[in-house]
């Protein structure tokens, strides 16, 4: 059975920092491609991040390009978003979600959107308070 566990969200004060992470189970990690993806309330779920366990492979959402980052520890089969300088706007409830790489569009530009993922875990509610 695929599960995703998130863990790590919280409340912290504009400018400040969160680690997320992602603990997955029940699949062959590194053939996996991983996201995170947010929803505000009232809002679509939007896309963050993601990345190929298999080559490493990244692409992140213009809105947190510089101030976010995704990375995986395959031993660890665990997927983390360090999300810096966080703003306001960053408050929503982020989820981790996974797909087989080989259903993944080989543009990776694509990869943030909803409809490419079968497997989602329950969510993690990061506030951020300005």
């Amino acid at each position: 059975e695929v599960r995703l566990v998130e863990s790590g969200g919280g409340l912290v004060q504009a400018g400040g920092s969160l680690r997320l992470s992602c603990a997955a189970s029940g699949f062959t990690f590194h053939d996996y491609t991983i996201a995170w993806f947010r929803q505000a309330p009232g809002k679509e779920r939007e896309g963050v991040s993601c990345i190929s366990s298999s080559d490493g492979g990244t692409y992140s959402a213009d809105s947190v390009k510089g101030r976010f980052t995704i990375s995986t520890d395959n031993a660890k089969n665990t997927v983390y978003l360090q999300m810096n300088s966080l703003k306001p706007e960053d408050t929503a409830v982020y989820y981790c979600a996974a797909q087989k790489d080989f259903k993944m569009p080989a543009d990776m530009t694509k990869n943030l959107e909803v409809r490419h993922y079968d497997y989602w875990g329950q969510g993690t509610q990061v506030t951020v308070s300005s």
